[in-house]
């Protein structure tokens, strides 16, 4: 059993930065699939980023890649996705997600996850 707890979104200027982290307690993720996934109103929750489970690759959304990174410690249990050149498209609830067992093929969709945190809000505004 794996408790995520999601941090560090708020309010930003179109062009900021913000890091999120993710700390996951119960038992270590180091060999987990671990991603961010994102939920607009109205709109599907998407994938945004992820470590597949054998923790040396990592695949994003086109969309974000260039200005989102996701990054982790393993000595603090912790994944982090530091967002820069943020948008207003970018406005979304975001959450963590982490599972022990799915496949390669699976990483971007949502209910392949067993495992989630209750959700950040990150609002990108003049």
């Amino acid at each position: 059993q794996v408790q995520l707890v999601e941090t560090g979104g708020g309010l930003v200027q179109p062009g900021g930065s913000l890091r999120l982290s993710c700390a996951a307690s119960g038992r270590t993720i180091r060999r987990y699939a671990v991603a961010w996934f994102r939920q607009a109103p109205g709109k599907e929750r998407e994938f945004v980023a992820a470590f597949t489970r054998g923790g040396s690759t990592t695949l994003y959304k086109d969309s974000v890649k260039g200005r989102f990174t996701i990054s982790r410690d393993n000595d603090k249990n912790t994944v982090y996705l530091q967002m820069n050149g943020l948008k207003a498209e970018d406005t979304a609830v975001y959450y963590c997600a982490a599972d022990p067992t799915l496949i390669y093929r699976d990483v971007g969709r949502h209910t392949a996850y067993d495992y989630w945190g209750q959700g950040t809000q990150v609002t990108v505004s003049s």
